[in-house]
């Protein structure tokens, strides 16, 4: 039996929401955090072990893949949920973002933008209907239109060329999308970092009427009030009925701040990468593995996590693989990473529940300003 992509508001405490996306994989609890597969795969983790943690989503990416392995392998294969091992839903990005940040010789037009690949230099092009094309190949849950995400900050002219553009891109998308019941394409808000230009991209792309809605080019270096301004000035005009990601996101501070403006999806690098760099995310702040008040520290990272990696190893131990460069110290601490920002955010849903989510991300930003002294 097939099941309809929707989305349902169970809970709210001001603006927060709390819900469930629901697909033919599964259900998505929101606020989610979604792991980041780029190259189908989360760094440093088995597949079973980032379900483990009860991520319900990965993310994974279309400019990595497209050119390594290639969307019509991964196609031809069984599509990227077998091809990685992951029964579950996953939501792709365009390769907008990347295309802009990682490739060369770039050359943008109304058609699409063509570039080298940043791995072999070979040439590609990238249009709306390429895009789409692509995500379908992998067998995404969740496709992405693609958006010209331009950097902050930006001569205003620019960022409102970039931004109708990304408007004109997102009708081509969903007309290269169609009807898809089990699936859902999402647009992406773009405007820069003027309030005016959020609102008229918000309100453009609710009248396309699609299944989600994304804020894209924010998390790009701009200072946090920037990027909260630009979420007051653009969830006011998303309708209240349709799940919202914010694009590359974030920090737990960032994450705690943007659900308590409406936000249900969210994905970052930040876990996974700081892992591989000795770094933890814990309830008392985030641990720098790499210093030496460490080195005989017999503690657990964590004593009260469910999580082995944060539980059954001491922080001694855990110095020691990092600063002996063992692969295994980034794989326990991005395994630990991981769990932790599922946890905050199972944090966060039982606190929309409760109507008590202001006093739990008050506590839980306290926490982490004091950074790993309580941790000593």
């Amino acid at each position: 039996m097939s099941v309809p992509f929707s989305f349902e508001v169970t809970a709210t405490d001001g603006a927060a929401r709390r819900g469930a996306v629901t697909m033919a994989r599964g259900c998505v609890n929101t606020p989610a955090f979604m792991p980041v597969g780029t190259a189908a795969t989360v760094k440093a983790m088995y597949m079973d072990q980032v379900r483990g943690t009860g991520a319900d989503i990965i993310l994974g990416n279309t400019y990595h893949l497209m050119l390594r392995p290639g969307a019509e392998r991964i196609g031809r294969l069984g599509g990227l949920h077998s091809f990685c091992g992951w029964s579950h839903p996953i939501l792709t990005d365009s390769g907008g973002f990347q295309v802009m940040s990682l490739a060369s010789l770039r050359k943008l037009d109304e058609n699409g933008v063509t570039f080298r690949s940043h791995i072999d230099g070979s040439a590609h092009e990238m249009t709306p209907e390429r895009s789409i094309e692509i995500q379908g190949l992998l067998g995404s849950d969740i496709q992405m239109q693609l958006d010209e995400c331009i950097s902050l900050p930006a001569d205003e002219t620019e960022t409102v060329r970039a931004m109708e553009l990304s408007l004109r891109w997102a009708e081509r998308c969903k007309s290269a999308f169609g009807e898809q019941p089990e699936r859902a394409m999402f647009g992406i808000v773009q405007g820069g970092g003027v309030a005016a230009l959020r609102m008229r991209s918000a309100q453009a792309l609710r009248s396309m009427d699609l299944k989600g809605y994304a804020v894209g080019g924010l998390a790009v270096g701009e200072p946090q009030d920037v990027m909260l301004d630009m979420l007051d000035a653009t969830c006011d005009h998303l309708p209240l009925d349709k799940p919202r990601y914010l694009m590359g996101v974030g920090t737990p501070d960032d994450i705690l701040k943007s659900v308590a403006r409406g936000i249900d999806m969210f994905d970052c690098v930040m876990p996974t990468r700081a892992g591989r760099h000795g770094q933890a995310f814990t309830r008392f702040g985030k641990i720098n593995l790499r210093n030496a008040r460490h080195a005989e520290d017999p503690r657990p990272l964590d004593e009260t996590s469910e999580c082995p990696a944060a539980r059954d190893y001491s922080r001694a131990y855990l110095h020691h693989l990092v600063r002996s460069g063992e692969a295994l110290g980034g794989m326990l601490l991005t395994w630990n990473n991981i769990s932790y920002y599922q946890d905050l955010m199972r944090g966060i849903r039982l606190a929309i529940e409760a109507g008590d989510y202001k006093s739990f991300a008050d506590t839980t930003a306290l926490g982490w300003e004091r950074g790993d002294i309580a941790a000593v």
